[in-house]
């Protein structure tokens, strides 16, 4: 069997891990499609608003306890066949989501697709710590983000779109359609590729309990998850407010609020296109604390913008600087246990669904009493301490590898 070769330039490579970011569109577009759709499918299916979300929030219970398994079954399957295998299951009970004649059902179908779906992207990152040597892997992570927040585009602006012109059921028809190409695409590349094949393991492997305390039995590795669990935590508990805030203190429509929430992901296309220069001139250490900075000045922008024009700039600004701090900690993840790397970013996973919601619970009460400013202000004090103090401990631990 080949084994990897540290050359990332080599075609066979870097066509394995294009394929990987087109699974990633797929999975991150289904992540949030059903938001802008959900009005209909309570219409269609003779259900309130809230009873349908149980189709949103389901789903995302489901995709975020998933990664508490499936890195020890990564590491032992190989990962670029589990992300193969998920997008053909997710493709197939996203399919049925379309043709579901009740909310129960849906909910079901929603919740086996989640199964699958949420093996995407934590394996394709593992799978790119296994074969891109560190001192590259930043760049091609960056790049295969681009993938994800594209998809996170699309399920939130097209999902709406679509769902006006051609209604909500081919909506996940189409979604579908997008994960059975990745899943023919990834099938074809595993049967001709051998730098997709999970390299030769001696000896028997470790069990699962075994796998997990190999990570969390490194100081680094509980390093990393905590300061993921806190960054998510505190990201998105006041991201997730920022629509409401524009429409309650602007007065904005909703598909111009949804308009400014989209410019966070040009923020996150611009730090994928510039992330080589970026690394190269601040190097990790100072691309977290940078991050930190930005997320800082941004989430302030917003708390005191006075005209709503300032929020499209602020909401690009925020995406710019979650991506400079979130993917340092996404390269480290994938190497803090080299020896049950799907294990590990597993559970690194696992810690951003648990801090976002968190954050969301406990910003809640913030929000009803006082508003969304001094959530953004708190946000903005604890990331840019946050990116900063991560800066630091990284520092510190290259100096002493």
């Amino acid at each position: 069997m080949l084994s990897p070769s540290p050359n990332f330039q080599q075609p066979s490579q870097t066509r394995a891990i294009v394929l990987l970011a087109v699974a990633g569109f797929a999975s991150q577009a289904m992540v949030r499609s059903a938001d802008s759709i959900l009005p209909q499918i309570a219409h269609d299916l003779s259900v309130t608003i809230g009873a349908a979300s149980i189709a949103v929030w389901a789903y995302s219970l489901v995709h975020g306890s998933m990664q508490l398994v499936i890195g020890p079954l990564g590491d032992r399957f190989g990962k670029y066949r589990s992300v193969a295998v998920a997008c053909a299951g997710a493709a197939v009970f996203v399919a049925l989501c379309g043709v579901t004649p009740s909310l129960p059902l849906l909910t079901v179908a929603r919740i086996a697709s989640a199964a699958f779906a949420a093996w995407i992207i934590p394996m394709g990152m593992a799978y790119i710590g296994d074969v891109v040597p560190y001192a590259n892997r930043q760049h091609v992570l960056a790049r295969y983000l681009s993938g994800q927040i594209t998809g996170q585009l699309f399920g939130q602006a097209a999902g709406g779109i679509l769902g006006d012109w051609l209604g909500w059921r081919a909506v996940f028809f189409i979604l579908a359609g997008f994960l059975a190409v990745a899943a023919i695409a990834l099938a074809r590349e595993l049967a001709s590729n051998p730098l997709t094949h999970p390299p030769a393991r001696k000896g028997p492997r470790p069990s699962f309990v075994r796998e997990n305390k190999v990570v969390l039995g490194n100081p680094w590795a509980r390093l990393v998850i905590l300061t993921a669990f806190i960054e998510y935590g505190v990201m998105f508990g006041a991201f997730a407010y920022v629509g409401a805030d524009l429409y309650a203190r602007f007065g904005l429509s909703f598909s111009v609020v949804g308009l400014i929430i989209g410019t966070f992901a040009v923020g996150g296309l611009i730090y994928a296109g510039s992330a080589p220069l970026l690394v190269r001139r601040l190097g990790q250490p100072g691309l977290a604390a940078c991050g930190g900075l930005v997320l800082a000045a941004a989430y302030l922008l917003l708390g005191f913008a006075p005209h709503w024009w300032l929020a499209p700039i602020a909401v690009m600004f925020i995406g710019l600087g979650f991506y400079m701090l979130h993917n340092t900690l996404q390269t480290n993840a994938t190497q803090m246990s080299p020896e049950a790397r799907g294990t590990a970013v597993g559970l690194f996973s696992a810690a951003l669904y648990l801090g976002q919601t968190a954050g969301v619970g406990a910003m809640a009460p913030v929000i009803d009493r006082a508003g969304a400013p001094p959530v953004f202000m708190a946000a903005a004090l604890l990331l840019a301490g946050l990116g900063a103090g991560f800066g630091w401990c990284l520092r510190r631990h290259n100096a002493h590898r």
